[in-house]
Parts: C-alpha cells; sequence; structure tokens
C-alpha cells in the first residue's frame, strides 16, 4: 500500500524519531510504514490520520489489483 507518511511528516518539519513518539511506535515502526514494508493496523492508520488532521484515504493509497 502506498501512502504520504513521509512527505506529510517531512512538511512538518519532524524527524521520524520525533514522529514514532508522537504516535507511540518505534522509529522502525514509522521508517516500515514510510517504505510500504509494513501496513499499519487500522487502529494505527487512524491515530496517524488524527496526528495530520486529514481522512486516512488521504494518507494511504489503496492500489486495486484486477480480480479474475
Amino acid at each position: 500500500m502506498k501512502n504520504r507518511v513521509e512527505e506529510l511528516r517531512k512538511s512538518r518539519g519532524l524527524r521520524q524519531e520525533e514522529f514514532a513518539k508522537a504516535i507511540r511506535v518505534s522509529r522502525q515502526t514509522v521508517s516500515s510504514i514510510e517504505t510500504g514494508r509494513y501496513s499499519p493496523s487500522l487502529d494505527l492508520a487512524f491515530t496517524i490520520s488524527d496526528f495530520f488532521g486529514l481522512p486516512i484515504e488521504e494518507i494511504f493509497i489503496h492500489e486495486r489489483k484486477d480480480m479474475p
């Protein structure tokens, strides 16, 4: 899943460590989300959404795959 977390974090002038502390996760979790290696739980996605004051769908972009 693509996301805008890194872009939004940087626009606020936050380092990964600062953002991680604010949303109560590790810096490694933030890094994994930003690189797309980890998709956050729905609860964490809402926490991130609340932090940035944006709807989830403006932060996380679901890419639909063609279904057979």
